[in-house]
This record gives structure tokens, sequence and C-alpha cells, in this order.
């Protein structure tokens, strides 16, 4: 037995790194996923065949478009019954590079944030109906360490995942009331495809962190599984870092 079973979980940016690691821990643990992936490239398709085994769905979303985030949510139901967890997980991340707040174009500023904040809040939008007639849910949305760091040349992802704390406030504020729980998870510095195109794995500086090492995808799926699950029925507005005690709040 496990402790998703019967569960329906939605994760977005699934295709790769965490994402993809969220979407087999869940389906680990008894749920079905739908893995939607901004793009069906080969890595995706790859990873979106496998969890197709394991009994989940893959679908392409925009999720800065409200009718993908709608077509998602409506695609689910009519495949599944039903929607339990959402886990807000797109980002704009992958290659983004490092540059001082005024490097940083308006094209720039504007993707981070549509992808980030707009996503997650137009995902939750698309799943509320849902959640609201079923008397319950999950939403769990990917924040970052970064947030509770002086974190140099990163303003406009940083920006994003602050907002993405703002939002889960929010919306546990208001969403309490139909059973539905709202959590955050922020990972530190964490060994995927996309952070080696931020910065060197090998180089970076553990001595900052007191378990000693930068952070894998399987450390965080824990915390994930954990918010979507029953055992974390009385907690909402709440986020969790996940970084080996680097920061503390």
């Amino acid at each position: 037995m496990g402790r998703l079973d019967g569960k329906v979980a939605i994760v977005t940016g699934g295709g790769k790194g965490l994402g993809r690691a969220f979407c087999f821990g869940l389906a680990k643990e008894g749920a079905k996923v739908v893995m939607a992936v901004h793009r069906l490239d080969e890595e995706a398709t790859k990873a979106a065949k496998e969890i197709e085994t394991k009994g989940g769905y893959a679908l392409e979303v925009d999720v800065t478009k409200e009718e993908d985030t709608q077509r998602m949510a409506e695609e689910t139901v009519k495949k599944f019954g039903r929607i339990d967890i959402l886990v807000n997980n797109a980002a704009y991340y992958y290659g983004v590079g490092r540059k001082l707040f005024y490097e940083v174009s308006s094209e720039e500023w504007d993707r981070a944030l549509a992808v980030g904040a707009k996503g997650a809040w137009l995902c939750a939008k698309a799943v509320f109906p849902q959640m609201k007639k079923q008397g319950k849910g999950k939403i769990i949305n990917l924040s970052s360490e970064t947030v509770f760091s002086p974190t140099k040349g990163m303003i406009h992802y940083v920006t994003s995942k602050a907002a993405v704390i703002g939002i889960t406030r929010v919306l546990a504020g208001e969403l309490g009331q139909y059973g539905i729980c709202v959590n955050a998870v922020a990972p530190g510095f964490t060994d995927t495809a996309a952070s080696r195109t931020i910065g060197s794995i090998e180089k970076f500086d553990v001595s900052s962190i007191p378990l000693g090492r930068v952070g894998v995808p399987e450390d965080v799926i824990g915390s994930v599984i954990f918010f979507a699950s029953d055992d974390s029925d009385f907690v909402s507005g709440q986020t969790l870092l996940v970084d080996g005690a680097r920061r503390v709040h």
C-alpha cells in the first residue's frame, strides 16, 4: 500500500530534473500522475513513455497560458475522474545564467515571473473547482532557498520564487475553508541538468552546508510526498527548506 493510493496528481515541468523525480516519486507511492511538460522533446518524451507504463499520462502545457492550464485540468478529470494533488514545479531556470540586476532584460524578467509566479497561480485556478467539489486537495509550490539568501545575479528567478511563497500563503488562507492545503518546498542548490547550466556542482562550497554535500532530486521527493499525503492534512501555508541546513527558517 502506497501513501497516495487512489490519488491523482499533476506535476508541471514534469519531464526533467526535479519535476521528473516528483512524478516517479508520487507514482511509486500509488498516485496516478499527469506529467505536464512545456514541450515533448526527446528527454521529456522518454520520461512520458515511462510514466505511462506506471499508469500515468503526459501532455504538453504552457503554464503561462490560461487556456492550457484549464485544458490540463479538464483532461486530467476526463482521464482519471479527479484531481487530488498539484505540484507547481515549472520554472524559468534552465540556462538562465547569472546577471546583475541591471543586466537583466525586460523580456527575461517577464518570462521568469510568467512561468514561476503566474504559472503557479493559473494552475491553482485550474484545479480549484475540482478540488472544491471533492472537499479536499493538496497544492505544493516549488520555491527556492535563494529567497532566504543574499543571492547575487538572479534577481528575476529569485523574485519569481519569492512570489511563490506569497501565493502559497494567500491560497492557504483562501482555500482552507474547502479542505485544500497549500504549502511550498524550497530546495537548496540541487544537482540537476538545469542547475549545471547555472553553476559548477563540483565547485559549490559545501562548507556552508552542515550536512556536507549538494542536494540531489531524491532529497526533495519526501517533502513533496509528505505535503501531498494525508499526513499533512493540518499543515498549510508553510514553506519547508530542503537544503541540508544551509539556511534556517
